[in-house]
This record gives C-alpha cells, structure tokens and sequence, in this order.
C-alpha cells in the first residue's frame, strides 16, 4: 500500500522476523508487523521492553541479528544509516547551537549539494509555525519551538519514514500536551509515516492511529488506542495501558452469551468476545471509570444486571474534573472509582458502606498465568507495599 506524499509514493514500512540479541538476551524477538504508509504509528513499552532497539535497527543504527526491514519492496536492511529514506528526532534535538534555525533547517539540503534551499526551508519553517524565527538561534527558542525545528530538519530531506524517539521526553507536562497536538497536525499535513517510540501512555494515545504495546521484545497487542484501552487482551496491557481493577476468579458456567465467573463469593458476568482465559481460572477486569458508585437509597436503583461489588470507602480525592474514590472490598483489595463531577457535593465519605456496580459490557477475563500484577509499575508497588506497613505500624502503636 503506498500514500501520497507530495509527489511521491510512500510506502508501507515491513519488520518481517526481526530480532536483535545481545549476547543471550534478545532485545526484539522474532518481531514482524507491518506500518501502514502515512500513518502515526507507536511502539508503547517500558524501559528495556525492545522498542528503542526497534527504532534504531530501522534506522540503521543498530544491525538485526535475523530479519529484515524494507519499506514497500526496497529492502533496506543492509543499507548504512544515511542511505536509507528514513531520518530520525531524538529527545535531545542535537540542534547546532552556532546556526541559527534558518541553517539549522536547512542543513541537510546544504550538505546534498542543493544551493537553492530557500523556498524549501520558508515552507518546512511555515508548516511547524516557526516562518518568524527563522534567524534566532537555538538558545533563544523554547524548548517546544527547539523540537519543532528538530522536526522541521528531519521532515526537509522528504524521507518516506520519519522515526521519534521519546521526542516529548525533555518537554514540562504542559508544553508536553500542547506539542502532541502540534506532532500531529504536523503529521496530518506531511503525509509522512511517522513512527514514535515512547513510554508514555498518554503520548500514544493522544497522537497515535495505531498503538503496539511492546513486552520482552515482541507485540503484545497491536490496534487502535481506543480499541486497545478498551479492551485489553493480556493483564500486562490492562496494566500498562491505563489503570485496571483485576481480581482472580474461576468460570463457573453461562448466562445467554454471557461467562460467569466466581470470585470471593460473587458472581460477575462476561461477554464471551471479552473473554480471553484459555482454563477455568481466569481474571475479572474493569476499568475505574466504567465503576458506579452507590450508597445510602441509591443501592436500590443499581440495575439488576450489573455486576457488583459491596465494600467501604478508604479514601477520596478530588481532582475537579472527577473524584477518585479507593473502595475496599470484603476480601481486602482496594478498587479504584473515577466518577465525574456531575453534581456539586454529591460525594461518598471515607468509611461510607457502598456498593460499586457496572455493566458486564464494560467487564473483560483475563488469562491469568503471570500473576495480576504484570505490567504494574515497580515502583507504584513498592509504594503500596510501604504505604501498607506504615498504615499497619500506626494501627498498632
């Protein structure tokens, strides 16, 4: 499949087999997808998860161990790095500080033996909205307008693929946000199949059509954000996409096209396309914001249907937007409640005996081998844990 660039053809990018090993670790394990020609591709992980050695095998910085890259039929796996269509923007920028932006940009055409470069460097300048700055050096432009001149050198040269890596990364949360929008109307207006490599979720989401969430080397799920968010296939995706209450259970039999599954005395209920054990044993999902929260008469319009969970409230935020509750449950775990702020005051106090519920459309099963807690980060762990041993110190003094 090929998009129109321009005047040219840009075609789809293939990783047919590819694996990268370092010594007896495999970096990228047999990895073969294929990136539709001018689209927004993301390769979400964590750190060590393969992704940054994916970018740079395509990019030619690192050579495969097995498999190959070629984009439409051109196979470029044995090409060197400046010989291949494909340019790359890192976290750092790597702007000349000497030249101002006008050369900056214009580098790349300058050292190809092109003379005439102003036409080319006033419109790639246009396009990221930097026309006015184009004589300022690097030192006297903010850190968002320094990434956009990173992106307007790489995007000069025409290159069929270009490659991000962490782009956003140096960037405050705010300009973070305001520079996701602009990567992607930049995209929008090139054509150019661009393909970020990020840890952050919210990056993904945001700017990506199609969002491959990388674990030890390989794909773990591949799709479009929303459908990924969703529904996750894995615990680790549920994990690390987001936020996911889980809990162990064990399949108990059929309700229309429904799975029941029993779990510490209750019964939820499954779609059978939402369902994703192989065995008996399975984990029931949800995520927070799909939760109702009810107390007090509201019990009494729960909807018959609903799965269920009756528990006691354990802490809660207000963050404007929506208030974060922590139920916890009879068996002991805590589940997390988003509920948006609809109505002023109408929220559940700490200690409050309330009953979550949801539909069973929002529910997913899991297959539970590697544990519920795949994909969590460590250090969101360790802080629970810590947090657990302070409250249990405090309760016995």
């Amino acid at each position: 499949m090929a998009d129109q660039q321009g005047d040219r053809n840009v075609e789809d990018l293939h990783l047919q087999s590819l694996t990268k090993k370092f010594g007896d670790v495999a970096a990228v394990d047999d990895l073969t997808l294929t990136i539709p020609a001018g689209s927004f591709f993301a390769l979400l992980g964590a750190s060590g998860c393969g992704k940054t050695t994916t970018l740079r095998m395509v990019a030619g910085l690192e050579d495969p161990t097995a498999g190959t890259i070629r984009i439409g039929d051109k196979d470029i796996t044995g090409l060197r790095a400046f010989e291949r269509p494909v340019n790359t923007v890192f976290q750092s920028y790597a702007l000349f500080p000497h030249l101002d932006i006008f050369e900056n940009v214009a580098f790349g055409l300058r050292r190809r033996g092109i003379k005439d470069v102003t036409t080319q460097v006033e419109q790639i300048l246009d396009l990221v909205e930097l026309g006015p700055m184009a004589r300022r050096k690097p030192t006297q432009l903010s850190g968002g307008q320094q990434q956009r001149v990173a992106v307007a050198r790489a995007l000069i040269n025409k290159p069929d693929v270009l490659l991000l890596d962490e782009p956003l990364g140096a960037l405050d949360l705010k300009l973070r946000r305001q520079m996701q929008i602009e990567l992607k109307r930049i995209q929008v207006d090139v054509g150019t199949t661009f393909v970020h490599v990020t840890h952050d979720q919210e990056e993904a989401m945001t700017m990506a059509d199609t969002v491959a969430v990388m674990n030890k080397g390989r794909i773990e799920q591949m799709g479009h954000p929303a459908d990924i968010y969703e529904l996750p296939r894995t615990v680790f995706v549920a994990n690390f996409l987001g936020q996911s209450n889980l809990f162990d259970g064990r399949r108990s039999g059929m309700s229309g096209d429904d799975i029941l599954v029993d779990s510490h005395g209750l019964t939820f209920a499954i779609p059978s396309d939402r369902f994703f054990a192989e065995g008996e044993d399975a984990i029931v999902g949800v995520r927070p914001e799909k939760i109702h929260i009810a107390d007090g008469a509201d019990v009494d319009t729960v909807p018959e249907n609903h799965n269920r969970v009756p528990g006691r409230v354990t802490d809660v935020s207000y963050t404007g937007v929506s208030t974060q509750y922590l139920v916890e449950a009879a068996w002991g775990q805590e589940l997390g409640v988003f509920e948006q702020n609809v109505v002023v005051g109408d929220r559940c106090d700490v200690g409050d005996r309330v009953v979550l519920h949801w539909s069973p459309s929002h529910t997913f099963g899991l297959d539970p081998s590697g544990g519920s807690t795949v994909g969590v980060d460590t250090e969101v762990l360790a802080l629970g844990a810590l947090n657990a041993r302070l409250l249990g110190d405090s309760a016995g003094a």
